[in-house]
């Protein structure tokens, strides 16, 4: 059965810096989709945290893995998630169910950020620009 993986920030094609580019061209693109959420502008990335009862969701793409379990290696690396100490992770990969454009629902990994977010801005809109997304709001 094939896994899926959302991301919403530099995972994306558009987004990816050329140090995890490689394995982020051997995913294959199922199509657009959100989780509730709030979403977080971290400075040199952002950071996504899931809460059901979020106004806006947090939007991003949804990609199927592909059998080579290297290249789940290599976003775990670069998202700093290690399996073996996930409390201790910067960002932890969880399954979240994602509500593609299409109104479809689909389980899927995402990167969730590991931290206390205050002091970040939030991504009012939830949609990552890039290093300079807009319609930032402070944190309540």
């Amino acid at each position: 059965m094939s896994q899926h993986l959302f991301v919403y920030g530099t995972l994306q094609p558009d987004h990816a810096p050329a140090e995890i580019a490689s394995a982020i061209h051997r995913l294959r693109e199922v199509g657009g989709g959100h989780v509730r959420g709030r979403l977080y502008d971290l400075g040199e990335y952002p950071g996504a945290i899931l809460d059901p009862s979020a106004q806006t969701p947090v939007h991003g793409r949804v990609f199927t893995l592909p059998e080579d379990p290297a290249v789940l290696a290599a976003l775990d690396a670069y998202e700093g998630f290690d399996p073996a100490d996930p409390a201790g992770s910067l960002f932890s990969r969880t399954r979240a169910r994602v509500r593609l454009f299409d109104r479809q629902e689909i389980e899927a990994w995402m990167y969730v950020y590991n931290r206390d977010p205050r002091g970040a801005p939030r991504i009012a809109d939830g949609r990552y620009g890039g290093r300079r997304s807009t319609q930032r709001q402070p944190q309540r």
